[in-house]
């Protein structure tokens, strides 16, 4: 790596050690790419703290909702072969999707958390996840809760399967596939870049520890009226369904499996090419990193920002973050890529990961003169 960032390589690697030895952190990953190159790839702490199995570089950790980052890449991906358009309507290739009135659904709604379906049935249990064909067919017939594009309601758990089905539809292949062979593979990072995870690939993976988000969970469901809707108490997105063998090997790709240095590495590709792969063109990541939608969200109760399936930030970032303080986010501007990933998913701790996020943002603008 560059020599040129060797004394932010070592305040990162201070900082995560001094986390794990703290006790505050089982284990953690932070990898970040500028122009196409690494400069950060550190990681600290334990895979499996009741083995004691170390977290290495290429461990996968489930990351929640930072997944819907690989979903939307492999939408964006196919966009730029050609292969379908954002405002493509669902029911062009998921015809039972148009059902009560859902016709006028695009792909653009679903990326932006506007096409009115946020919501799950009260009754939904771990096992219905693991059904691809039966999730798909309770969001065909689920009615819309209001009008394409009226309102912005984070779908926090709908996401994956409208898209992926939009995917599976277009490619005939599950989405998981779709992202092994043009994302994952094309980069590298077969392994480390997952929506549904092998079979053998279950041993590798990080194991996942409670440090507050479950309280939060329950706090949000007792003080949010809209937050059961979304995600009902058997399904919150937490460590307990994000540790269960049988979800984790479905595809559920509003939720995601990675390594820090892999999604920094994907997301420097969307940016530009990395050893020769560029995902897309710079033409298409101005319209997928852009601001498409902003507006007080239905479910937080809070105002927020997306282009077409990331998170947009108001310091120019583009990217994804998942329940509990895994992220990972680029900056156009700079040219920078960075993923923090943890195993131990908190909440009300100050957020360690998006403070190192900030440190190598503003490290990297600083030597750049921005």
């Amino acid at each position: 790596m560059d020599a040129r960032w060797a004394g932010l390589r070592a305040e990162v690697r201070t900082t995560i050690d001094e986390l794990v030895s703290s006790g505050r952190e089982a284990g953690v990953q932070v990898a970040a790419y500028l122009h196409g190159e690494p400069i950060v790839a550190e990681q600290a702490g334990l895979a499996d703290p009741t083995t004691g199995r170390p977290l290495t570089a290429d461990t996968p950790i489930h990351a929640v909702s930072t997944g819907k980052g690989l979903t939307s890449t492999v939408v964006h991906v196919l966009a730029e072969r050609g292969r379908l358009h954002y405002d493509l309507r669902v029911a062009e290739v998921w015809p039972e999707f148009a059902r009560h009135g859902k016709d006028a659904i695009t792909l653009r709604h679903a990326l932006t958390h506007t096409a009115g379906l946020p919501a799950l049935p009260t009754g939904i249990k771990p096992k219905d996840f693991t059904d691809w064909d039966r999730m798909c067919a309770l969001i065909a017939d689920a009615a819309p809760r209001w009008a394409p594009g009226e309102r912005l309601a984070y779908h926090a758990w709908t996401f994956g399967w409208i898209v992926g089905e939009v995917v599976r539809r277009v490619t005939g292949k599950p989405i998981s596939q779709v992202l092994a062979e043009e994302v994952a593979g094309p980069l590298g990072m077969t392994g480390e870049l997952l929506l549904g995870v092998p079979e053998a690939d279950l041993p590798r993976l990080a194991r996942l520890e409670d440090a507050g988000l479950a309280a939060l969970m329950t706090w949000a469901g007792a003080n949010l009226p809209n937050f059961d809707a979304v995600a009902p108490p058997a399904v919150r997105p937490d460590a307990t369904i994000g540790s269960r063998p049988d979800v984790l090997r479905a595809d559920v790709p509003a939720v995601g499996t990675m390594s820090a240095r892999a999604v920094a590495r994907m997301y420097a590709a969307l940016l530009g090419p990395v050893d020769g792969v560029r995902l897309i063109s710079p033409e298409r990541l101005g319209e997928v990193s852009a601001v498409a939608v902003r507006a007080e969200e239905w479910v937080f109760g809070q105002e927020a920002t997306f282009g077409l399936g990331y998170a947009v930030d108001a310091d120019g970032s583009f990217g994804t973050a998942g329940s509990g303080g895994s992220l990972a986010f680029a900056y156009p501007a700079l040219g920078l890529t960075v993923a923090a990933v943890r195993n131990r998913l908190g909440a009300g701790d100050g957020d360690p990961m998006e403070r190192l996020r900030v440190l190598i943002r503003d490290r990297v603008a600083a030597e750049l003169g921005r």
